[in-house]
């Protein structure tokens, strides 16, 4: 081609025209498609999932085939969510199938939860269904107990509350049939007979003999059946210092403490004794030293700390015609002594002697119940009238849990008039009243009502409504009169927190250990469990209170002090006695194993002897530590006569990490037991034969190994090197490759799971708050507890508000939700 002046000009706007169409194009340029479930998660399940859960005899009786659009999955969301959970856990698709690559399996997994997410983002907050519930057992014997304070078992007869999601306050499961209805109007009797006496006797009257007083004789001396108390002519205490006598009287109640006594005297001043009444240090009056240095006698200082409650003088010097001197005993002092000194005499006087012939106590002097006293108090300036609606007003609302109505005080106060009309007391128709609100359906349930008119979307319950939630989740009994005060003023939602850590404190939070932590890690059934006494001939029923102590001391530490829930895991310490100590091989409170070399021992340990309580022992040195090596757990889920890797691995899969394997396939034999089977093998060599059924293998890959590193204990939780003839093998590799050896690295492996064992105690802990199953609109929550958990070092205290803050236990569904 012939070049001219114009090529460059022509060749420059040539690629004017091709560059810029190029350059337009990348800019204009779309992103790729996200991925989506009916492409890509479909290939995925077909590549890897399809052929084991298709439509003929699938695996875990799940079918994946027909699965193609959002919708279908967002129809069971359930199982949606335990497929990625197992994905994630590297428990699926099965180590002998082939493994899908890692970028696949994390877009699978994204597909999903994106799914899930777009949902939970465009859809509004679902608080659940809260089946209006009774109260169960415990929570009956403990709002009695509160409510009326009367303390004895009223539901000890009642029949046993049914079991729900793991749980006995489950509303969905807590029937009232006819005999509990007979028994609860039986037991609203006995408790009002107990809290209210309409006729109550008049004060008993306690008579001791001076003969009978201490110190005993020879010193004081007697002297016509009379107690002598004498100083000697140099005015010191002798051996014959103040006569005195034990009482075991209720503390908060007054009394009338009076002795007869005469004297003997040459001088010419008046004898003068005083009359003591020994308390707590804390007690108002208590002797100061001033006070204590003008008595005599040698067992002042024993008698220490105490209150004169009188100075006297005594003018008898008949013993046919003793004197009679009286003093009130003031309530709340924790009067556990009474006593008779002689005031020291003036400088020259000589010695007298002071005969006590009787010591007598008088009281309470108000004969009524304490429960009575709480129950009726009023204000005495009202007319009865007035004072019957005080009280019954007071009584119904704490009853009810929330503020009575006027119709509803009116009805009671009009049965308490019939009562009086038809010839009754006024107590008695207060009982009669209260043993009616005792049967309400208002008392026996945990009623919520909406407002009026009810919200189209989500609300918050009421303060009195969130109060019961509250107590009843962490006392398992009804508000104390601080959360009755902040419901009233609405100011408990935004004290939450406070009121929290406050509850977690008090000692009633040990219902929460009692109830949920026995019921979550089911060691309620240790109860009923009887090891073979020839084979575990330690077994029996002290041990297994020891055993049921020691978990609940240990818990009761995690809760009181606020310490992180991964101790339930990998706590190295445990509360144990001597039973215990023998069981676990430990020698002393130290923490040393028997057997172990002195020089090498931890100092300052104490040998456990018989009679020593529970102590707090440091369980390093024998690897013990955290719930799977205590005894409870570990008798629990073993079999009378052996370990059971099967259930203890299934019981770690359950309860501590929540995911939990489908049931057994039908028609697949129990693991043979007799003397040949024994002989054959260990346990996991039985196990291990057993595993070769195709129908079992893979479930049990995931229990078996988890058990096997607990092999190490036996059936009631002692340390052992052998099975029978065979040595144990406690070594595992769990289905995502975890590879252990022994149950200390078996606790490394689960505390590296601590998102699954934090996400599964949460559960649990929602599932008790609430009463009800969890759902899969509940997923928001548990994330936002989860979060507000990890955020917070784990704390316990950070789990429980995280719960008491999330929208299922604050809210009630809107009438559009219905």
């Amino acid at each position: 081609m012939k070049l001219t002046r114009w090529t460059p000009l022509v060749v420059a706007l040539v690629a004017a025209v091709w560059y810029v169409p190029v350059r337009l194009y990348t800019v204009a340029a779309e992103p790729a498609p996200p991925p989506t479930f009916a492409v890509e998660g479909v290939a995925f399940l077909n590549a890897h999932c399809n052929k084991c859960h298709g439509q003929e005899r699938p695996k875990a009786d799940l079918t994946l085939t027909g699965i193609k659009t959002d919708a279908d999955v967002l129809k069971n969301r359930k199982t949606w969510q335990r497929v990625i959970d197992v994905i994630q856990a590297g428990e699926m698709p099965p180590p002998s199938r082939k493994q899908p690559a890692l970028a696949d399996k994390e877009k699978f997994i994204s597909i999903l939860t994106s799914i899930f997410d777009k949902v939970d983002r465009s859809s509004a907050v679902d608080p659940g269904r809260v089946t209006m519930r009774r109260l169960n057992r415990v929570e009956y014997r403990n709002t009695v107990r509160d409510l009326c304070f009367v303390d004895f078992n009223a539901a000890e007869d009642f029949p046993s509350d049914d079991i729900g999601h793991g749980f006995d306050n489950i509303g969905d499961v807590l029937t009232l049939p006819p005999v509990l209805m007979e028994r609860y109007l039986a037991a609203a009797d006995a408790v009002m007979a107990r809290a209210i006496v309409p006729n109550p006797p008049p004060p008993t009257n306690r008579y001791l003999s001076g003969q009978y007083l201490e110190p005993s004789s020879p010193n004081p001396p007697l002297k016509n059946n009379a107690r002598i108390v004498t100083v000697d002519p140099n005015g010191d205490a002798v051996k014959t210092g103040p006569v005195h006598t034990a009482y075991k009287v209720p503390s908060d109640d007054e009394y009338n403490l009076s002795v007869q006594v005469y004297a003997e005297t040459l001088g010419k001043k008046p004898v003068q004794i005083a009359l003591l009444a020994k308390g707590s240090s804390t007690a108002p009056g208590i002797a100061t030293d001033q006070e204590v240095e003008k008595l005599t006698g040698a067992a002042l200082k024993s008698l220490r700390p105490f209150v004169i409650l009188k100075i006297a003088a005594v003018k008898s010097r008949d013993p046919k015609k003793p004197d009679t001197i009286q003093a009130k005993v003031p309530a709340g002092m924790d009067f556990t002594r009474a006593a008779v000194a002689i005031v020291q005499p003036p400088a020259g006087e000589p010695a007298p002697s002071v005969h006590v012939k009787l010591l007598k106590l008088e009281g309470p002097l108000d004969p009524r119940p304490h429960s009575q006293r709480k129950l009726l108090a009023c204000d005495p300036k009202k007319p009865q009238a007035e004072q019957t609606r005080e009280i019954l007003t007071r009584f119904v609302s704490r009853a009810y849990r929330r503020p009575a109505t006027a119709e509803e005080v009116q009805r009671l106060i009009r049965l308490v008039q019939s009562a009086q009309s038809s010839g009754k007391s006024w107590e008695a128709g207060l009982q009669l009243a209260m043993t009616g609100v005792l049967c309400s359906p208002k008392f026996l349930f945990r009623v919520e009502v909406d407002p009026s008119p009810i919200p189209a979307g989500p609300h918050p319950i009421s303060e009195y409504q969130l109060a019961s939630r509250l107590s009843y989740f962490l006392w398992s009994t009804m508000p104390d009169e601080e959360l009755f005060r902040l419901a009233a003023d609405g100011k408990l939602t935004a004290n939450l927190e406070a009121q929290v850590r406050r509850m977690l404190a008090d000692p009633r939070s040990q219902s929460l250990v009692d109830r949920f932590v026995f019921q979550w890690l089911q060691l309620e059934r240790l109860h009923t469990i009887q090891a073979d006494p020839k084979l575990f001939p330690k077994y029996n029923d002290r041990l297994r209170q020891a055993m049921l102590e020691e978990t609940r001391l240990f818990f009761q530490e995690i809760v009181r002090e606020d310490r992180s829930i991964l101790e339930i895991l990998g706590g190295n310490y445990s509360y144990i006695n001597a039973q215990l100590a023998t069981l676990y091989g430990i020698k002393d409170t130290a923490g040393n194993p028997v057997g172990s070399d002195p020089k090498k021992a931890k100092p300052g340990g104490k040998r456990f002897e018989p009679r020593m309580g529970f102590v707090r022992v440091d369980l390093s040195a024998v690897g013990r530590g955290g719930v799977l090596t205590q005894a409870s757990v570990l008798t629990v889920t073993s079999n009378p006569t052996r370990t059971s890797p099967v259930k203890r691995g299934k019981w770690v899969l359950e309860q501590l990490l929540g995911t939990p394997p489908p049931p057994p396939p039908p028609d697949v034999p129990e693991l043979e037991e007799d003397g040949k089977a024994i002989a054959s093998g260990s346990v996991r060599q039985r196990l291990e034969e057993h595993r070769k059924n195709p129908a079992c293998a893979n479930c049990h890959a995931k229990m078996d190994a988890l058990g096997f590193g607990l092999e190490n204990f036996d059936a009631i939780g002692a340390f052992r090197e052998k099975d029978g003839a065979f040595p144990v093998d406690s070594s595992g590799v769990l289905p995502d490759g975890g590879a252990f050896s022994g149950p200390a690295e078996l606790k490394q492996i689960l505390l590296e799971k601590k998102d699954l064992f934090t996400r599964c105690l949460a559960e649990k802990l929602l599932t008790y708050a609430l009463g009800r199953g969890l759902e899969y609109y509940d997923k928001r929550a548990i994330d936002s507890i989860v979060a507000h958990t990890t955020a917070h070092n784990f704390q316990f205290s950070s789990l429980v508000i995280g719960v008491v803050t999330s929208d299922p236990f604050r809210l009630r569904r809107g009438k559009d939700q219905q």
